[in-house]
């Protein structure tokens, strides 16, 4: 298939786009590198079957040439803000973002009649879980703005595969790591800001007590996640938790980092911060039914993987 894959030099976008490569697609890669790297797409760059457009989302026309020339059956939609704080320290730029840039990206599917838009959704979009684990039929209750662009995203996607539209399967990630997650930038995940801190002899900061729970998910298994939900022929519009099903806290999170860098220091803590929750653990389910996904790393040798990964262009 040809494949147009947006924030393809992001983390989660450039794994996409090296899996896609690998199973044979066609794939062309559109990224502002607002936080994208060039470096990531090291590997998609020596294929033939890949080319890649330095250009802004917002750029609606741009974008419009670009899946004229491509001729792309899918899109895989992965270009966004992707911090809670940021979008709590500018709601608007996370709006422009990640609600606007969805509108034009639906729009110009509609408009040349992509078959298939695959969302990079978020399971910040049910909130404060009522009941673990969240499936998909929980409440919808966003805590902070950036949730909240996800889930007005998604309901444009529905809105927009109906009457003709592009059938849309929108992916509620839950708590991605792995290779290529920037340590250094405020809005990483926390996995790869423990490693960095411990890594380098520093002191890593935990916000709260450390007993909040999060489900953590291998990148390498969301870009498969990515892959079957824009190949997989057959599909309805649907939305689909991207977990392995299964809880962490913070504490066991560093203590397992902590292993592996024994001469640091112990963590320091600090306040919770604004609008994150508590607890959160998917259920994976529909993903397995639909999809036939379920993720295939567990925590153990996801942590293995990123700790033995030393190249500056992977960390």
């Amino acid at each position: 298939m040809k494949v147009l894959v947006t924030g393809a030099a992001g983390f989660i976008g450039s794994h996409t786009v090296d899996q896609l490569l690998a199973a044979g697609h066609t794939v062309t890669g559109v990224d502002n590198l607002r936080t994208g790297r060039l470096e990531n797409l090291r590997r998609a760059k020596q294929s033939a079957q890949f080319r890649f457009w330095q250009t802004d989302l917002l750029e609606s026309r741009q974008l419009d040439r670009i899946v004229v020339d491509a001729a792309c059956e899918a899109i895989i939609h992965l270009a966004a803000m992707v911090g809670v704080q940021e979008s709590i320290a500018d709601p608007a730029l996370c709006d422009a973002i990640n609600v606007r840039g969805t509108q034009i990206v639906l729009e110009t599917a509609r408009r040349r009649r992509v078959p298939r838009v695959v969302f990079a959704s978020s399971a910040a979009v049910y909130g404060e879980p009522v009941s673990l684990p969240v499936s998909e039929k929980a409440p919808l209750s966003p805590p902070n703005p950036y949730g909240e662009s996800k889930l007005a995203a998604e309901i444009l996607l529905f809105a927009g595969s109906r009457g003709g539209g592009p059938t849309v399967v929108c992916l509620r990630y839950f708590n991605v790591y792995g290779p290529r997650q920037d340590p250094t930038s405020p809005y990483s995940g926390v996995i790869s800001v423990f490693q960095h801190r411990l890594s380098t002899g520093g002191t890593a900061t935990i916000y709260g007590d450390g007993e909040q729970t999060r489900d953590f998910i291998f990148v390498g298994d969301v870009a498969r996640a990515n892959l079957i939900a824009a190949t997989r022929r057959g599909l309805q519009s649907a939305a689909l938790n991207i977990c392995t099903g299964k809880a962490t806290s913070l504490n066991e999170l560093f203590a397992a980092i902590h292993t592996h860098y024994p001469a640091a220091p112990a963590p320091a803590y600090a306040p919770a911060r604004r609008g994150e929750i508590r607890h959160s653990r998917g259920d994976p389910a529909l993903a397995r039914d639909i999809l036939d996904f379920s993720a295939a790393t567990t925590v153990e040798s996801g942590l293995g993987s990123l700790l033995a990964d030393h190249s500056p262009a992977e960390t």
